[in-house]
């Protein structure tokens, strides 16, 4: 065990053999890069006097969703200052994507997705072993999982929350994030919300604005929905605050793709509803002239759209809700 600037660095944290009341910075071995040296990923646990429940949050699973970063900065300074409050343990990781984070980068350093191939493999590539043993080492000894991200480069998001609406537990953290839409998703994928899931692990995924920035705002928000989920659970003995809009509710979500290729310009702004057959883009030649208008195809709430102009075929126009 190596301790320096008071971070710890281990190969295997056990959250409850922390000593109660206290707070402590990791950093955990996950793997090693390609000159032999750890990379280290960043854990922080505080766990408070009392027993409770074990929260994890989690943030750029992409290594440019910074914005669940910031949430992370701010949740640990507030933790600091009441741990003597604090019921059960709460679990931040602000970078899970360490070698994407570095390379500025929304993939892991292969190129893979670590959002598309949780929980890894034991023996698998790079990726497939760094999610596996990240799964292995932190997620598993969650009750509660709070999943922080972003849009990717090239396009916004709203303030939104992706959960399995049928649970209860997670419907409820979901609402308790005020958060301007909420997708009905129950995750049966290879997210690290759908792995969490499997292993009987409540969770929901908090879409945290744009991508590569901070927002303060929206970072603001995020945090005030971690908040409540812990107050909810009785970890802070703090009074929950309520949002004076409801979300808008919706069944599913899709993405609308292009047909053709050239300069693309996207007309609706993120929250807004739109109606069948409304124009919500366009396409125009390398001299300006239009080349085709995109219709919505049904009713719906724009979660997020494109704001890269330069579009080829099949590039993704508005994600769209529907109700």
């Amino acid at each position: 065990m190596i301790t320096s600037n008071n971070i710890i660095i281990k190969d295997s944290i056990h959250f409850h053999k922390q000593t109660p009341g206290s707070t402590q910075r990791y950093h955990l071995r996950i793997t090693e890069n390609g000159m032999g040296y750890p990379v280290l990923l960043p854990v922080f646990v505080a766990r408070g006097l009392e027993n409770g429940p074990v929260v994890g949050i989690t943030a750029a699973v992409h290594g440019n969703e910074l914005n669940g970063v910031k949430v992370l900065h701010n949740l640990i300074r507030e933790i600091e200052k009441e741990i003597d409050v604090l019921s059960g343990t709460v679990v931040a990781v602000p970078v899970v994507n360490i070698p994407g984070l570095i390379a500025n980068s929304r993939e892991f350093n292969n190129g893979i997705d670590l959002n598309r191939i949780m929980p890894g493999k034991a023996s698998g590539n790079s990726s497939e072993q760094y999610s596996w043993r990240f799964i292995k080492n932190i997620v598993s000894q969650f009750d509660y999982l709070i999943d922080l991200h972003t849009a990717s480069f090239g396009r916004v998001n709203s303030l939104y929350v992706r959960a399995d609406m049928e649970n209860p537990l997670s419907k409820r953290f979901a609402l308790l994030q005020h958060p301007q839409i909420i997708v009905h998703n129950k995750g049966k994928d290879k997210s690290l919300r759908g792995a969490a899931a499997k292993m009987g692990i409540p969770a929901i995924t908090v879409e945290v604005g744009d991508p590569q920035r901070f927002q303060k705002k929206l970072i603001k928000f995020s945090l005030v929905g971690v908040h409540n989920i812990l107050s909810h659970l009785k970890m802070l003995p703090v009074e929950q605050e309520h949002s004076k809009q409801e979300p808008i509710l919706c069944q599913k979500s899709y993405w609308v793709y292009t047909d053709r290729g050239g300069f693309l310009e996207v007309f609706p702004h993120v929250t807004q509803r739109v109606k069948k057959g409304e124009v919500i883009a366009q396409i125009t030649d390398i001299f300006g002239s239009v080349k085709t208008a995109y219709q919505v195809p049904e009713d719906g709430v724009i979660i997020g759209k494109s704001v890269n102009p330069v579009s080829q075929t099949g590039a993704r126009i508005v994600h769209l809700g529907i109700e």
